[in-house]
């Protein structure tokens, strides 16, 4: 069975921008991916001090994980977004975005935002977590 994927989005609740309010997914199988901070592959952080730096680098850790499932970023079809400071994400906002759709295109999965008091890597001066869960084929 080949991998369907679709958007749920009720006209009962506020148009979604930037997200889905739900997906349903039938086939293929689930891949359920770690939070991701802005590490390399040494363990070094990318883009001390700078949150959108730090958001490209775990788009690519993202990427690395669904490649080595052959899988690819459009396969999420939810992801989670941990951030100690709010604020600082939203004054950034467009430049995310834009690193976003260099990864994602226009796809845009079941999605929740949180900001935390901390994250486990917050010592080593990591601004952003993002966790995902994709279904591929």
């Amino acid at each position: 069975m080949a991998k369907l994927v679709q958007p749920v989005n009720p006209p009962s609740l506020a148009k979604p921008v930037g997200y889905s309010h739900g997906i349903e997914v039938q086939g293929g199988k689930a891949l359920y991916v770690a939070g991701q901070v802005a590490f390399d592959k040494d363990g070094t952080l990318v883009g001390p001090g700078d949150i959108v730096a730090q958001f490209r680098q775990i788009c690519q850790n993202l990427k690395a994980v669904l490649l080595a499932r052959a899988g690819k970023l459009n396969d999420v079809v939810k992801l989670t977004i941990l951030v100690l400071d709010k604020s600082a994400y939203k004054a950034r906002a467009r430049e995310i975005g834009a690193v976003y759709r260099e990864f994602f295109g226009r796809h845009y999965p079941a999605m929740t935002f949180l900001e935390v008091k901390g994250l486990y890597d917050d010592d080593q001066g990591c601004l952003i977590e993002i966790e995902a869960v994709a279904v591929v084929d």
